[in-house]
């Protein structure tokens, strides 16, 4: 047990503790705006489709 606690007090005093923290903060972070964008942009084309659809014929045809 103090070898665990020997490795992770080492780990977090070197400089890969603080750096892999860093990546995991910017890695949320991207990942967070990446479904705000998604989010955003599938309203938009959901509405475009929508849009398009409503300007279609209803597919009835005219019968002599």
């Amino acid at each position: 047990m103090k070898a665990l606690v020997n490795r992770v007090r080492n780990f977090v005093v070197s400089e890969d503790g603080p750096t892999a923290t860093e990546y995991a903060v910017m890695l949320a972070l991207i990942i967070i705006v990446a479904m705000a964008g998604i989010t955003l942009l599938g309203n938009k084309v959901n509405q475009i489709f929508t849009d398009v659809e409503g300007a279609l014929p209803d597919g009835t045809a005219a019968s002599s």
